[in-house]
């Protein structure tokens, strides 16, 4: 049995930062990851990262920008200390080696981003997580720490009142390994598999959430799902906000530039939500075009020039050329909204803290709350760096007090038991069919709009695919990369998540942020200005709120 004083589950941007502050802290550190950290999904992250850099823009705008985004359901004290960290953070990923995109002047440059009130998006051309990944994994260094690569999250031994250790499966050699730790970080980032349309990578199957879930820590806001306006119409594959921050145009197919009914101020730069349902509803009510794979609108970058795409849409050129058949420069793009990223999470404080003492969380695994109801684009990769290298610092200071985990070689078996039964059944049903069937109901009855019909029947469907899931059979019974088995256990998980999702939902009688209901059209500060916090019980989740923190900003109607 392996044992660390601090273990990061995750090695994305946020474990990544997460590690380095535990191991700048002098903690023996090891990094549990399903897929080699330079795969991490922060890698697919385009667009830029927020910060008020330079005479023009200001910390409190930029504070003032997210509480308005997150639809005043952000926790101003944590968005205050997010945005003031905004600037030193990205200084110092710059020192760290980050190439950005330049101005004229050799300034960093900055595009707009939707919900902004100044262009403050610092950017690497549209591949910035993975600019930043590369440059956090140099400064990390791999003889600084244990990196167990390969590996997957089973489940998290409680004992005592605090955290004592992991279980997980090595995919490489087939067995099932216990890790003790005194403190534990989760960052594995997000579930966006549990819809069938996602931006999201193959492997964001809500692992970390569901864990902490289980161990019976507090799953915050998980009914606000935000779904990203413009990804590729056949693929889902994402097309950055930067792409209207650079001047893209939405339009119809009576070629109307119709956000101008929806966010007459700033037009395609509203919100996501809001340009979210504004193409939703231009489809609905028959202005979309129509094709084999539903409607759609178009994103046109042609008038921007070639010079312009090709510099500063590299990605975006090459996935609509190799993935669609379409050249950006010359052609419109098809797109439509699809989910993109989970405001809620493991609950937190500031300093990434869970109600399971000796657990942390960070990332988009995690729920401080900045985002609220919805997320600004830019202050996803900020939120990784800031608030991973929080967590790292408390995991940190938490193992240096701990007494020594008490972890034993007999809470292996509780943890693997189920899934060895998976494997000894000789008949039963298959996990990936019932991870469409969960992607189906999800789409059809939790999406960009909702209302109390839909999401019941959404709930029924869903418990019956859970009662399903009682009988799942692995067929493989390889043990070297059992991909089959990896599967079960990951749907295991989206399934516990998409619950909590659609109970939440159906309890928030109010629209707000990327919450929307049709039933509800209206946000009631009187009775919903409070977060959610589900709590794994016998029947299912057990809701609970608790108050949103206030400091200075007080609600208002929400326009752009």
């Amino acid at each position: 049995m392996q044992q660390h004083d601090v273990v990061v589950v995750g090695a994305g941007l946020a474990g990544q930062r997460a590690a380095l502050a535990a191991v700048e802290a002098g903690r023996d550190v090891a990094i549990v990851t399903k897929l080699h950290p330079l795969r991490s999904h922060s890698g697919a992250a385009q667009g830029g990262i927020n910060a008020a850099v330079g005479a023009e823009d200001s910390v409190d705008t930029h504070i003032y920008d997210t509480v308005k985004g997150s639809d005043y359901l952000g926790d101003q004290d944590a968005i205050e200390f997010f945005c003031r960290e905004a600037g030193p953070t990205v200084v110092e990923m710059e020192h760290f080696g980050t190439i950005f995109s330049r101005g004229p002047d050799g300034s960093l440059a900055r595009r707009p981003f939707g919900g902004a009130g100044f262009p403050r998006t610092i950017y690497a051309a549209d591949r910035t997580g993975l600019a930043l990944l590369q440059a956090l994994w140099e400064r990390l260094g791999t003889e600084r720490f244990t990196l167990y690569d390969e590996w997957d999250l089973i489940d998290l031994v409680v004992r005592d009142g605090r955290v004592q250790g992991l279980v997980a499966l090595d995919r490489k050699g087939g067995e099932f390994q216990e890790i003790a730790a005194k403190a534990i970080v989760l960052a594995t980032g997000p579930a966006g598999r549990i819809y069938g349309r996602t931006t999201n990578a193959h492997s964001c199957t809500g692992d970390g959430v569901a864990a902490a879930y289980s161990a019976g820590g507090y799953l915050k806001d998980m009914e606000f799902v935000q779904f990203h306006p413009t990804a590729l119409l056949e693929t889902s594959i994402l097309i950055t906000e930067g792409a209207r921050g650079e001047g893209g145009y939405l339009k119809n197919a009576s070629g109307d530039r119709f956000m101008s009914q929806y966010a007459p101020h700033v037009l395609e730069l509203a919100s996501r939500d809001v340009v979210s349902r504004a193409i939703v509803t231009e489809v609905l009510e028959g202005r979309g075009f129509t094709g084999p794979y539903g409607g759609y609108v178009h994103l046109e970058l042609m008038h921007l020039g070639k010079e312009k795409v090709e510099s500063r849409l590299q990605e975006i050129c090459d996935f609509c050329r190799n993935f669609a058949g379409i050249d950006p420069v010359t052609e419109p793009i098809p797109v439509y909204p699809a989910q993109h990223y989970m405001m809620g999470g493991v609950g937190t404080d500031i300093h990434g803290a869970t109600n399971v003492p000796g657990l942390f969380a960070a990332g988009e695994c995690a729920c401080v709350s900045i985002h609220g109801a919805n997320r600004l684009g830019g202050n996803s990769l900020l939120e990784t760096l800031v608030f991973g290298k929080e967590a790292g610092v408390a995991a940190a200071a938490f193992a240096a007090s701990a007494a020594k985990p008490a972890l034993h070689e007999s809470d292996l078996e509780p943890a693997v038991a189920p899934l060895r039964g998976w494997m000894a059944r000789g008949e039963g049903e298959d996990p990936s069919t019932l991870r469409t069937e969960m992607q189906r109901i999800m789409e059809r009855y939790v999406g960009v709009y909702r209302n109390e019909g839909d999401l019941l029947e959404g709930l029924k469907q869903l418990r019956a695919v859970r009662e399903r899931f009682d009988r799942v059979r692995v067929v493989d019974q390889s043990k070297v990369f059992n991909m089959n088995l990896i599967d079960a256990i990951e749907t295991g998980h989206m399934l516990d998540l998409a619950e909590v999702i659609i109970v939440g939902a159906y309890a928030r009688t109010e629209s707000r942020g990327a919450h929307s209901r049709t039933d509800y059209p209206k946000r009631d500060d009187a009775k919903w200005m409070k977060h959610t916090l589900a709590k794994r019980g016998p029947e299912g989740p057990q809701l609970s709120y608790a108050a949103v923190g206030f400091t200075r900003w007080e609600p208002k109607e929400r326009v752009y």
